[in-house]
């Protein structure tokens, strides 16, 4: 599911996003989980054994993200960037706080989130509309910098009052700041450069800027910009069609030489070591609360297919393609299991495209056999078998639901269960960025500590 503070303009960008703010309303009210708004009030709710934040209220607020996501496309996701420290810190929406403040009654949280989808979306139309009105036009930029100056120096000022300069504002505003200059044709990793120089550290939580610090910053912004760096005309955005996934990398391929390159951490012989049985197994409580607001149906199949999952551990079944076909048919709720894919497949708003070949299913296979490498630790084997999953992407629907099921077989295999899943679950990861790899690994780890902590109580 993707977060906010890692779109991409193309990902955002109003004129590749046809929306219709009073149509919102209609959609809001009939998805998944408007069906399901929970309340503190429901005497099925024992509060005293259940966090309401963590367990009801931030799975619904998950839920109603990803139903939204499958409908609008990603951009969507900021409608609950909050300002402050919301859902997810220094947005520059007002009309939601925190799922659990913002979720009241079903029709004040429903309006809520009306509210707050077109808040996000007029910010989005505000902004195109500001970088559209100061062209990088590259003669303009070499004969008269001081107009890009002014752009930024506006930007950054706007960004500010919107987020009322509270916790973690910054962050948002040095995104926008590359959204505008890839607006107008400077490369992403150009444009991420050139605000890490600028910005440099120098924005502070709760602080808005002064002005000398934003015309500083503006002019570092905007100084070390070349005419080649920008183009006359901004190309429009654009959604994968046949010929421009033919275009996109195998991001396959660029995952097989990620896996290789990672530094994996190996296992070690600690007291740390052996099963982990917390009393609150957080697989089903994510599927009976953000599943389950996503659609009754779906959270059944995978409870049934954890079942599996758990019951193949234990009897120690081989982890191959073909076991995970098998809780799949649970997850899918199909007569039969279902088959590998035959064509490219594409995910992330069709940023990635994973390839397809002959021996797809041969190198899945050897790839998961891989998590019996006892030199591995248990977090960096069920790391790297749920990224093979997600990667090689090997069913029409549900491969990130068969991830999550592969990871949680690779621990059951040891005898560990999660306390919680909710971190390892709502992240998404990058095919080529090791560091992803290793910060999944890291969360794996954190919450197996954690388990194991809540199970020495």
């Amino acid at each position: 599911m993707p977060y906010p503070f890692r779109l991409a303009w193309e990902d955002v960008d109003p004129a590749g996003h046809p929306f219709d703010p009073d149509r919102v309303a209609q959609v809001v009210h009939t998805v998944g989980p408007a069906r399901r708004v929970p309340s503190r009030t429901d005497p099925d709710l024992d509060l005293t054994r259940v966090n309401w934040a963590w367990d009801v209220a931030g799975p619904w607020a998950d839920a109603m993200t990803y139903v939204l996501v499958q409908h609008y496309g990603p951009w969507i996701s900021g409608w609950r960037w909050s300002r402050g420290e919301g859902d997810i810190d220094g947005g520059p929406v007002g009309n939601w706080c925190c799922a659990s403040h913002s979720i009241t009654t079903e029709q004040e949280t429903l309006d809520r989130v009306v509210a707050a989808v077109r808040e996000w979306r007029e910010w989005l139309e505000r902004l195109a509309a500001r970088f559209e009105a100061y062209p990088l036009d590259p003669e303009d930029l070499a004969s008269d910098p001081v107009l890009w100056e002014r752009t930024a120096h506006h930007l950054i000022l706007q960004v500010a009052d919107f987020t009322g300069a509270e916790s973690g504002w910054y962050g948002h505003c040095e995104q926008v700041l590359g959204w505008f200059l890839t607006y107008w044709g400077v490369a992403p990793e150009r444009a991420a450069q050139l605000v890490d120089r600028a910005v440099g550290g120098r924005f502070k939580s709760w602080t808005a800027p002064d002005a000398a610090l934003v015309e500083d910053i503006a002019q570092r912004l905007v100084g070390p910009l070349r005419p080649a760096d920008a183009r006359r005309h901004r190309e429009p955005a654009r959604t994968p069609d046949e010929d421009e996934a033919a275009e996109l990398p195998d991001h396959l391929e660029r995952w097989l030489a990620t896996r290789d390159s990672v530094p994996w951490p190996e296992h070690q012989d600690t007291a740390d070591n052996g099963p982990v049985a917390p009393a609150r197994d957080g697989a089903v409580q994510e599927f009976r609360a953000f599943d389950a607001a996503v659609d009754t149906a779906r959270a059944a199949g995978l409870l049934a297919a954890l079942e599996l999952v758990r019951a193949d551990a234990a009897r120690g079944a081989t982890l191959d393609f073909e076991l995970i076909r098998s809780w799949q048919r649970h997850v899918l709720a199909t007569p039969g299991a279902p088959p590998m894919r035959t064509h490219p497949a594409f995910a992330k708003g069709g940023a990635e495209r994973y390839g397809i070949g002959p021996d797809t299913r041969a190198r899945l296979d050897a790839c998961l056999a891989q998590a019996d490498d006892g030199r591995l630790s248990l977090a960096a084997r069920a790391a790297r078998a749920h990224l093979d999953v997600c990667f090689f992407h090997p069913f029409d629907d549900g491969n990130a639901r068969a991830a999550l099921l592969t990871l949680l077989f690779v621990l059951a295999r040891e005898g560990v269960t999660l306390e919680s899943v909710v971190l390892i679950r709502r992240f998404s990861h990058r095919a080529d960025d090791p560091r992803d790899a290793l910060g999944l690994c890291s969360s794996v780890e954190h919450h197996i500590g954690w388990s194991r902590a809540a199970h020495a109580k």
